[in-house]
Formats: C-alpha cells, structure tokens, sequence
C-alpha cells in the first residue's frame, strides 16, 4: 500500500540523557504510554515515508521500548554536543534510507500533545500556501514540530552544538508559515514539568 506522504520524513530526536530528571524523559508514562512511544505511534499514524528516532544516552531503553515499531534508529555518539549533531544525524540517516525525500519534519519526544493530525497539518500547510518551511506556533514563538523541505537540507546538516532548528526559522523568517498548536509550550523539563503534566 502506497503511502500519502512517501516524500516526507519524520526525525524524533531522543538523546538526551535528562540529567534534571534524574531519569529518562522519553521513557516517562503518561496516559499509559511513554512519552516517546506516543510520538512514535503519531508519527506512524501520519502515514508519511521513513520515521527515524535518534538515540543518545539511552540508547538501548529507547530501542527496546520501540522495537515492535516500524520506525529506524540513528544512534548519536555525540549526543552531549547537543540538538545540531543529532539532527545532522537523522537527517544522514534518512536520505540513506530514501534518496527522494523531499521534507523532513523535526519533532522532539518530550511534547506530549503531538498527534498525527499535527503532522498532517504541517504537511498540507507546505502545500497549500506553497511554504518552504512550516511550524508550529505557540505562545508567540514557533518551534517544533517543524517542516523543512529539502533545500534547507544543507544547512540543517551545518547546525552545531546546541543549535536547533529555531535559528534557521530566525534566519529564513520570510520563508516560515504556521499552524496553530496551542499544547506545544507543553514539555517535560523538569519533574515538576511532569507532574503538573499528570495533573493537567
């Protein structure tokens, strides 16, 4: 079976090692289910080409907890960079898996609202209003998930350090549209993040 969005790709960026926890965030419950695991459901559910999940400090937990999934892993090695070289590392994975994919998304695993309609929403916002780049906005800022199509591709490839994807939206603010999502302020930082999550 065909899927709608072949051309698009997902990287779900996963390796930090949440020192503030003292645990790892990806793998904390809620509704259930792990953090990552609900990112990885939704990004599968949208229906697009490759779901790649980068892995750092908890490689193997992450790996384990995801193994019935049909997603691909990309471990890090130097996670403790930061954002920049795990995002070069699933962007590298990626267009080794498909050569044709002409837009990534970016997501994090600690934005517990994300759901595949979400993802949908930014691809056909890059459709319709024939945008270059598409996010999320929220509590006016922009940030992730976020749509990059592929001539940006270099220049994720550059980002260093604890460098994300907000500085390309900085830099190529002209080419940026949005789409509402009001639960993306909503991660998971800190324990106290969590439990006012479990109470909300």
């Amino acid at each position: 079976m065909k899927k709608e969005h072949a051309s698009v790709g997902i990287i779900i960026l996963a390796a930090g090692n949440s020192s503030r926890l003292g645990q790892a965030k990806q793998l904390l419950q809620f509704k259930n289910k792990s953090l990552i695991r609900n990112v990885a459901d939704e990004a599968l559910a949208a229906d697009v080409g490759n779901v790649i999940v980068v892995t750092g400090a908890n490689q193997e937990a992450v790996s384990r907890e995801l193994a019935d999934l049909p997603v691909h892993f990309a471990h890090n090695p130097d996670w403790q960079q930061g954002m920049g070289s795990s995002i070069r590392t699933g962007l590298t994975k990626l267009l080794k898996l498909d050569q044709n994919t002409n837009s990534v998304i970016l997501a994090v695993s600690d934005q517990p609202f994300v759901t595949s309609e979400l993802f949908q929403n930014l691809i056909e916002a890059a459709k319709i209003e024939d945008k270059t780049i598409v996010a999320c906005a929220y509590q006016n800022t922009m940030g992730t998930p976020v749509l990059f199509k592929n001539q940006y591709f270099d220049a994720l490839k550059l980002l260093e350090g604890a460098e994300g994807a907000k500085k390309l939206l900085k830099k190529f603010g002209t080419d940026v549209s949005y789409v509402p999502f009001q639960q993306g302020e909503i991660d998971i930082d800190t324990m106290e993040d969590f439990e006012k999550l479990q109470q909300s």
